[in-house]
């Protein structure tokens, strides 16, 4: 959902650099799980606010400068269940990374590595025998199979 930037102010406020569709996104959740290599830890949001394209917020416990610099770089997440449903053809970004990218000629270029914000649309950051880098729009994308694990875009191999 976001990660810790560093602190804010001198009372124990942080700056998180939200990567939800809007930055009112990640403040609407009362209870922000922090954390670092797959061990997170709950912490109870006093407070969250738009700040520009990033959110401060105030967590319950963190009443210095020096307590919320002890954050600085972990990833804000909240538990999948809390999430809103998906709309159809809507994907959660990590529910798209890791599956197998093939075209509609049935050639592999590998799989979903990571996702982009361009501004524009979001792109696939594909990995296989060379990186490619691919539009998610609807007119390159044309099936998500999630439970088959696959993508299938009208995409050349020599792009």
């Amino acid at each position: 959902m976001g990660h810790v930037m560093a602190p804010f102010g001198v009372q124990g406020w942080i700056k998180v650099h939200p990567y939800t569709e809007t930055s009112q996104g990640l403040a609407a959740y009362p209870t922000w799980w922090l954390g670092k290599n797959d061990r997170f830890d709950a912490y109870q949001v006093q407070e969250a606010k738009v700040h520009g394209t990033e959110v401060i917020a105030k967590l319950a416990g963190f009443d210095d400068r020096d307590a919320a610099l002890a954050l600085r770089g972990m990833a804000v997440a909240v538990p999948r269940a809390a999430l809103p449903k998906v709309r159809r053809d809507e994907y959660y970004w990590t529910d798209l990374i890791g599956l197998t990218v093939v075209n509609i000629e049935g050639q592999a270029f590998g799989a979903v590595k990571n996702l982009l914000q361009t501004g524009a649309n979001d792109v696939l950051v594909v990995d296989g025998e060379r990186e490619r880098l691919i539009p998610f729009v609807r007119q390159v994308i044309q099936d998500v199979d999630l439970e088959g694990g696959t993508i299938t875009v009208d995409w050349g191999a020599d792009y």
